[in-house]
C-alpha cells in the first residue's frame, strides 16, 4: 500500500487550502473586471437570471487562465512565508531536510495541476469561449427593455422618438406625450401629440402596441405626381387628424434569440490543438499559393517584361508565354528581339494625342495600384488569420508552463522573505503578476501583428520569468539573504559611516582576568600608531598621486587587527566601565582602503580614463575621510582606556 510521509501530508494540508482560497479570490476579482467591461451589454435588456447565470459561468471558465497562475504564486508565497515566520521551515532544515525535499510534494501537485491546465485549455476553453461570445453577441442584438424616462426624448425604439412629460408608475399611464414617427424616412415624418397613452408588448413579444388618447397627428401627404423642377417651389400638402383613441403597432422584437454557434466554432477560439494544427497547415498552403499567384502575375505584367517583344512570332496569351519559358540553348538560333523606347515614341506623337495617352496611362496605373492594394489586403487578412491560429496553438502550452514558473518564484521567495499572511505576499504577487501580464500582452501583440514569430511572442513572458524562478530557487536552497532588509541596511550604513556599534556584555564566568600591566603599553602603542597614521594620511590626496601609489594602505589593516586583539582580551574584564568603553571602539571595515587592491600600473591606466577614474577617486576620498574619523576615535578610546586602567590599579593597590 502506498504510504505518504508525514512531511508531505503536512505540506499538502498547508498548501491546498490556501490555493483554493486564493484561486477563488483571484477568479472573483477578474470576474468583476469582466462584469464592468461588459456591463453596458447587460443593463436594460430585461435578461432572465438563468441567462445571466449562464453567462457568468462561461465567463468564469474563460478567466481561469488568468486567475490560476496568480493563485499559484500567491498560495506558494503565503505557504512558505507562513512556515518561515512560524520557524517551522527552520525546524525542518535543522532536521536535515533540504528545501527542495520540502517542496517535493508541492512540485508533484503543481505538475498535476499543469497537466490539468493543459487539458482545460485544450478541451474546455474552446467550448467555453464559443458559448460566452455567442451569448455576448446575442445580448448585444437584443432590443432594450422599455423604460421610457420622464422629461427627455427616448429613441431606443427604432424609427421613433418618444417624449413623456410625466408617468404614473402604478397604472402605467403616460401623460403629455409627443411622438416623432420617422419610420418611413425623415422626409415623411409624422408628429403625434396626445394627452395620455399606454405602451405594452404583444403576447409574442414581437410588437409594441402604443395606445393614445385625446390627441392630434400631423404628417406630410406623399406627392403622387412624380414632381419635377417646376413643382419644387409649390407648397407641400399635409394632413391633420384629431382622435379620441388611436393605436399604433410597432415592430419590436423583445425576445432573447441565441446566435448560431457554428460560425464561432470554425474560428480559432473554438478549436483544440488538433483542429488548430490542421487549420494552420491548410492555411499555410493556401497563403503560399496566393503569394505564388501574385508573384507570377507581377512577373507577367512587369515593366521589364513588356519592354521586350518578339516580332517574328504570333502574339500569345500571358499564360502560354509563362508555360513556354525554358532554359536557353546556346546552339539554338535565337529570334531577333526588338527593344521599344517608349519615350521616343511619345515624343514623336502629335500633341493632340499626348493628353489621351497620359490619361490612359494614369488610368492604367490607378487600376494596377488598386489591384495590388486589393491583393495585399487579401494576403494580409489570410496572414492575420494564420497568425491568430498560431498564437492560439502556443497558448495551449503557455498556461501550464506559467503555473510551474510561478510556483518556483513564489515558494523560494516566501522561504527567503519569511513573511506570511495577506500583507507582503499580496503586494509582491500583484507586482509580479502585473509584470507578467504586461510582458505577455506585449508578446501577444507582437506575434499577432506579425512583428515577431508566434513562438517568440507567446513565450516571451515565460522567457522573462524563468531566469527569475531559477535564481530565486538557487538563492533559497543556499539560504541566501538577498531579500533581507537588514543586509542592505547595514551595507548602506557602512557606506555612509553610520554603522551599528559594538555589543559587549559582562561574562558570567571569567576564565582568566586581563593582564592590565601588559595591556597599557599595547594601548599606548596603538594610540601612537593611530597618530602616525593620521599624520601620514591627510584627508585629501592628489588625483595623480592616488593612482600612482595604487591605493594600497596596509597600515589601517594593521591598526584594526591590533585593536581587535586588545578588545578580545579586555572582554574578560569584570569592570563595567571598561566594558562600556570598549563598545565605543568603531568597527573598521567595509570601506577601509586596505581592501582596495589596485597596482600602480593599473592605476596609471585608470588615471588616463578620466570618466572612469573620477568616480572611483571621489568614492575613495570619501572612504578615506571616514577611515580617518575611525582612526581618530581608536586613538581617543585607547588613551581613555589607559587612564581608566591606571585608576583601577591605584584603587586596587
Amino acid at each position: 500500500m502506498l504510504k505518504i510521509k508525514r512531511l508531505y501530508t503536512f505540506m499538502l494540508q498547508t498548501f491546498l487550502p490556501l490555493f483554493f482560497m486564493t484561486f477563488g479570490i483571484c477568479l472573483f476579482i477578474v470576474l468583476m473586471q469582466f462584469l464592468w467591461k461588459y456591463i453596458d451589454d447587460m443593463v436594460g435588456k430585461g435578461l432572465e437570471m438563468s441567462i445571466l447565470a449562464e453567462m457568468f459561468f462561461y465567463a468564469a471558465l474563460s478567466l481561469v487562465p488568468m486567475a490560476l497562475p496568480l493563485a499559484i504564486l500567491l498560495a506558494s508565497l503565503m505557504t512558505f512565508g507562513n512556515l518561515g515566520e512560524r520557524l517551522e521551515l527552520l525546524a525542518m532544515k535543522s532536521a536535515g531536510v533540504s528545501l527542495l525535499r520540502i517542496m517535493r510534494p508541492l512540485i508533484v501537485t503543481l505538475c498535476i495541476v499543469s497537466i490539468g491546465a493543459f487539458y482545460f485549455q485544450n478541451n474546455v476553453m474552446p467550448v467555453a469561449q464559443v458559448k460566452l461570445f455567442s451569448l455576448l453577441y446575442s445580448m448585444r442584438q437584443k432590443s432594450p427593455e422599455l423604460d421610457i424616462p420622464e422629461g427627455v426624448f427616448y429613441s431606443d425604439i427604432i424609427g421613433y422618438s418618444v417624449y413623456v412629460k410625466d408617468k404614473d408608475n402604478k397604472t402605467g399611464l403616460l401623460k403629455d406625450m409627443m411622438i416623432y414617427d420617422y419610420s418611413e424616412g425623415f422626409n415623411n415624418a409624422r408628429v403625434i401629440v396626445a394627452d395620455s397613452g399606454r405602451l405594452k408588448t404583444s403576447e409574442d413579444k414581437l410588437f409594441l402596441v402604443l395606445s393614445m388618447f385625446d390627441g392630434e397627428s400631423f404628417e406630410n401627404i406623399k406627392n403622387q405626381s412624380g414632381g419635377g423642377a417646376t413643382r419644387v417651389k409649390e407648397a407641400v400638402p399635409y394632413r391633420r387628424e384629431t382622435f379620441k383613441t388611436k393605436d399604433i403597432l410597432i415592430e419590436f422584437d423583445a425576445n432573447f434569440t441565441r446566435t448560431d454557434e457554428t460560425f464561432l466554432q470554425n474560428q480559432y477560439i473554438g478549436k483544440d490543438i488538433t483542429d488548430l494544427q490542421v487549420s494552420i497547415d491548410s492555411m499555410s498552403v493556401h497563403l503560399d499559393s496566393i503569394k505564388n499567384i501574385n508573384s507570377q502575375g507581377i512577373y507577367t505584367n512587369s515593366y521589364k517584361k513588356s519592354l521586350t517583344t518578339n516580332t517574328n512570332r504570333p502574339k500569345k496569351s500571358e499564360e502560354e508565354e509563362i508555360q513556354e519559358i525554358k532554359p536557353v540553348d546556346k546552339n539554338e538560333i535565337q529570334e531577333p528581339v526588338i527593344v521599344l523606347n517608349y519615350d521616343s515614341i511619345y515624343r514623336a506623337t502629335e500633341p493632340s494625342s499626348k493628353a489621351t495617352i497620359l490619361n490612359r496611362a494614369k488610368t492604367s496605373v490607378d487600376n494596377v495600384k488598386t489591384e495590388y492594394f486589393f491583393k495585399a489586403a487579401t494576403v494580409g487578412d489570410e496572414a492575420y488569420k494564420l497568425r491568430r491560429h498560431l498564437t492560439e496553438w502556443h497558448k495551449k502550452f503557455t498556461l501550464s508552463f506559467a503555473c510551474l514558473v510561478f510556483f518556483f518564484i513564489g515558494a523560494p521567495l516566501g522561504a527567503i522573505i519569511r513573511k506570511g499572511g495577506l500583507g507582503m505576499p499580496v503586494i509582491i504577487s500583484v507586482v509580479l503578476f502585473i509584470f507578467y501580464y504586461i510582458v505577455d500582452n506585449i508578446g501577444f501583440k507582437m506575434a499577432r501583428d506579425g512583428i515577431w514569430e508566434a513562438w517568440q511572442g507567446m513565450w516571451l513572458s515565460s522567457f522573462a520569468l524563468t531566469p527569475l524562478g531559477v535564481f530565486l530557487t538557487y538563492k533559497a536552497v543556499n539560504d541566501s539573504v538577498i531579500l533581507d532588509a537588514d543586509t542592505y541596511l547595514n551595507a548602506l550604513k557602512n557606506l555612509t559611516g553610520k554603522r551599528s556599534g559594538r555589543k559587549i556584555e559582562k561574562k558570567e564566568v571569567i576564565m582568566f582576568t586581563p593582564d592590565y600591566k601588559n595591556l597599557i603599553p599595547k594601548l599606548e602603542k596603538l594610540a601612537t600608531e593611530c597618530q602616525i597614521y593620521l599624520d601620514g594620511h591627510k584627508r585629501w590626496l592628489n588625483y595623480f598621486n592616488f593612482w600612482k601609489q595604487g591605493a594600497k594602505d596596509h597600515t589601517a589593516g594593521h591598526i584594526a587587527t591590533e585593536m581587535e586583539k586588545i578588545i578580545e582580551e579586555l572582554t574578560n574584564s569584570d569592570q563595567i566601565l571598561i566594558l562600556n568603553k570598549l563598545m565605543d571602539y568603531p568597527l573598521i571595515g567595509g570601506y577601509n582602503q586596505s581592501k582596495v587592491k589596485i597596482n600602480p600600473q593599473t592605476g596609471i591606466l585608470l588615471e588616463m580614463f578620466i570618466p572612469i577614474g573620477l568616480p572611483v577617486y571621489f568614492i575613495a576620498t570619501y572612504r578615506r575621510k571616514l577611515l580617518r574619523q575611525d582612526i581618530q576615535t581608536v586613538k581617543k578610546i585607547s588613551q581613555e582606556l589607559v587612564s581608566m586602567i591606571r585608576d583601577t590599579q591605584k584603587i586596587a593597590d
